[in-house]
């Protein structure tokens, strides 16, 4: 079968034929319609990411749409090994599958699994977000950020306070839910960024702030970390939920921050979260989007061009068709 294929850590995939699965006891062939870049995919291929186990040969894709042998489309999660999304088959447990509903076609289900998957569970299943909470987005212009200021909006968030670094792009987010808009610009060239970034959060926090979702890490976060312990009433437990690292920085906490506030850190992903809960997540998004209430810009490409688009930023989100 035709597949994107992965040779070696640190290597792009290339378009080639690979083995077909077969299906056995608890595993399903599913014919694969398409399968969206993300982050995670990447960082399994490049033997990077905490959960990839650096076997090779094998097809990239943590997640994708396809037709079950009955015909049924279903977005399915964790194919196994050697198998991925990224090819004309691959091999999964039914038990990770999910059933599109009829009026989601399946680019927009792949587009949007990921990024809604990410902040159902940040949100519910780790900060256990509750209606009316203040909930701030750092890093909202990227796709998993734009997902979340729909969905904290949708689950009736009383405010969202979104940062990031393109002010242009942030603005675009207020027609989406956006409350309060923070743009910044920490570049060593600008001396003043990390003053004004403080100052701003601080009298953002002023009128109360309960849950953040982090995309980025870095500096920013260690920022907004200081101007909860400033900012935030005393002893009001506001929940930090670590999602992304796409500042590729690290963060040198201020022990005093956390000494003088009630925050608490905790992160969100795989490992954190059971499976079961993180595809119940996928599913809330679906119902989400099938209803006309999440948006996601999208760019579709074939395929035959995983290498040349490997490197894609990510906006639009990237999807790869194979019919």
């Amino acid at each position: 079968m035709k597949a994107a294929i992965v040779t070696s850590a640190g290597t792009k995939p290339t378009f080639g034929e690979f083995q077909n699965p077969v299906s056995r006891e608890g595993l399903e062939a599913i014919t694969v319609t398409a399968a969206a870049l993300t982050n995670l995919t990447k960082g399994r291929a490049a033997g990077s990411h905490y959960s990839a186990d650096n076997h090779y040969p094998f097809v990239p894709g943590v997640d994708g749409v396809g037709t079950l042998t009955d015909g049924r489309r279903v977005y399915f999660a964790m194919p196994e090994a050697p198998f991925g999304a990224m090819a004309e088959q691959t091999l999964v447990d039914p038990r990770r599958t999910i059933t599109l509903p009829d009026n989601l076609d399946d680019v927009a289900a792949a587009a949007l699994a990921n990024p809604g998957m990410s902040c159902f569970a940040a949100l519910i299943e780790r900060a256990r977000f509750q209606a009316g909470e203040t909930v701030l987005i750092n890093g909202a212009t990227g796709s998993a950020g734009v997902v979340a200021v729909q969905v904290a909006k949708q689950l009736g968030a009383g405010k969202v306070i979104v940062t990031g670094r393109n002010a242009h792009e942030l603005d675009t987010l207020r027609s989406l839910g956006a409350d309060v808009v923070i743009p910044f610009d920490l570049r060593s060239e600008n001396p003043q960024g990390v003053a004004h970034l403080e100052q701003a959060l601080t009298a953002a926090f002023a009128d109360g702030l309960d849950v953040v979702v982090d995309y980025l890490w870095g500096t920013s976060a260690r920022i907004i970390i200081v101007a909860v312990a400033k900012a935030v009433e005393d002893a009001h437990p506001v929940r930090f939920v670590q999602v992304g690292e796409a500042s590729r920085e690290p963060v040198e906490l201020p022990a005093a921050a956390l000494r003088s506030s009630a925050i608490q850190i905790m992160g969100s992903g795989l490992k954190s979260v059971p499976l079961p809960r993180l595809l119940e997540g996928i599913r809330q998004t679906f119902d989400l989007a099938a209803q006309g209430k999440l948006y996601l810009p999208t760019e579709v490409v074939p395929l035959s061009t995983v290498t040349e688009n490997w490197e894609a930023s990510g906006k639009p989100r990237l999807v790869f068709t194979l019919t």
